[in-house]
């Protein structure tokens, strides 16, 4: 394992997913402030934006180090890839957001949009930022 050419691959997802994510807030943002309205809560703040920031780094590296582990098992680049963003996604996208319906903190369309959305931009930085590591 390159931890160097990890480390960058990771930040280059990192990247990528908060690149993707400043995509989806046209789509949402005004949905996700009514339902934080109806919750009584106010819009996301500077505090969120930046944890959402470092969540997404650490989304990123972890998202390039599961790929670098399972890269030796699944040996093609773009089956680990999608392997690994797909493990990321279902723990910490759907999960999360699936839990947030059961509680009823969220819509369901917006939990929708938002899941997919998480799915596609793991699959797009892990694709992208795997052509940035070898060993």
């Amino acid at each position: 394992m390159n931890i160097k050419k990890l480390i960058k691959a990771g930040l280059i997802a990192a990247f990528l997913i908060i690149l993707c994510a400043m995509l989806l807030v046209p789509i949402v943002g005004s949905d996700m402030d009514i339902a934080l309205s109806k919750l009584h809560l106010p819009s996301l703040s500077v505090g969120a934006m930046v944890y959402f920031f470092f969540v997404s780094i650490s989304l990123g590296l972890i998202l390039m180090w599961l790929y670098v582990a399972l890269l030796p098992r699944f040996k093609r680049r773009v089956k680990t890839a999608v392997i690994a963003s797909l493990v990321v996604w279902f723990l910490a996208y759907f999960l999360a957001n699936v839990s947030m319906v059961a509680y009823g903190f969220m819509p369901i369309k917006l939990t929708i949009i938002g899941t997919l959305w998480g799915l596609i931009e793991l699959l797009v930085a892990s694709l992208i930022a795997s052509l940035f590591y070898s060993e």
